[in-house]
C-alpha cells in the first residue's frame, strides 16, 4: 500500500500547532529494560513448565505429546470434547504433523470435518459457527501468560478463533518464548525485513472469560467455552 502526500499532511498539522516539523523520530535509549529480564535464562523445558502452570490459572488443559503420538492424543481430546463436528485451518502443517489420515477418518466415524476454504467465506463462517471444536496452530506461544499467538491468513480465518464452541491449539515446543516482549520483537523484525505481516494477530489466553461483575470470574461467557493446548515436544 502506498501512502499519498503523507509528509505534506503531517507538515501542515505541525505548522498549525506551531511546532517544528519532525522529519525523523529516533527511538529513546532506555536506561532500564526490565521486560527483557523476565525468564531470559530459562531453558525450553523450563518455559514449558511455566506455560503448564499458567494454564491452570486460565482454566486450560495442557497436554504434551510427540509428532508420532499426536494423532492419537488429538483424537482423544476431540472425543473428550464430545466429537460431533470439527473445523480446522487449511494448513500444510497438519500433514507435516501426520494428521491427514485422522482428519480423513473423522467423517467415517461420524464426526463432521470441515477444512477452511478461502473461496467460500460464507460457508466458512457457517461451519465455524456450528462447529463443536476448532483446531488451530500457535505461531508464537507466551509462557508467562499461556497465550497462543494466531496469525490470520486466507486459509486460516479469524472466526475460527471464537465461533467454535471449544478450541484445540497445537503448540510446537519451539514456538514457546518467555512473554509478550519476544513476540513483539519477532513481529517487529518481520516488518523491518519487509515481510508481509497478517492483517490480524490474535493473542489467545485460554477459554473466554470475564470478571466485569463484582470481579467474579466467569469462564466460557462466549466462544470458546473450553480450550486445550497440545504441546508437540519434537517440533
Amino acid at each position: 500500500m502506498t501512502i499519498q502526500n503523507r509528509d505534506q499532511f503531517l507538515n501542515t498539522i505541525a505548522i498549525s500547532l506551531g511546532r517544528p516539523v519532525r522529519t525523523k523520530v529516533e527511538r529513546p535509549a532506555w536506561k532500564y529494560l526490565p521486560q527483557h529480564e523476565v525468564l531470559k535464562d530459562a531453558s525450553q523445558d523450563e518455559l514449558v513448565e511455566v506455560l503448564k502452570k499458567q494454564c491452570q490459572n486460565i482454566h486450560t488443559v495442557c497436554l504434551e505429546t510427540t509428532t508420532a503420538n499426536l494423532a492419537k492424543t488429538l483424537h482423544q481430546v476431540v472425543t473428550d470434547f464430545g466429537g460431533k463436528s470439527v473445523v480446522a485451518w487449511k494448513d500444510e502443517r497438519f500433514q507435516k504433523y501426520g494428521l491427514s489420515q485422522l482428519m480423513e477418518f473423522w467423517p467415517e466415524s461420524g464426526i463432521e470435518f470441515y477444512e477452511w476454504d478461502e473461496k467460500n467465506p460464507e460457508e466458512n463462517i457457517r461451519q465455524a459457527e456450528k462447529a463443536n471444536i476448532g483446531i488451530t496452530i500457535s505461531e508464537i506461544t507466551l509462557a508467562e501468560s499461556a497465550s497462543a499467538v494466531l496469525y490470520s491468513h486466507p486459509n486460516r480465518g479469524r472466526t475460527m478463533n471464537f465461533l467454535p464452541e471449544k478450541s484445540i491449539v497445537l503448540i510446537p515446543k519451539s514456538s514457546i518464548v518467555p512473554r509478550m516482549t519476544q513476540a513483539a520483537r519477532q513481529i517487529h523484525n518481520q516488518i523491518e525485513q519487509g515481510e508481509q505481516v497478517p492483517s490480524c494477530i490474535l493473542f489467545m489466553s485460554g477459554p473466554s472469560n470475564s470478571a466485569d461483575i463484582e470481579m467474579v470470574l466467569i469462564v466460557g461467557v462466549h466462544g470458546p467455552i473450553k480450550a486445550t493446548y497440545i504441546i508437540i515436544e519434537d517440533q
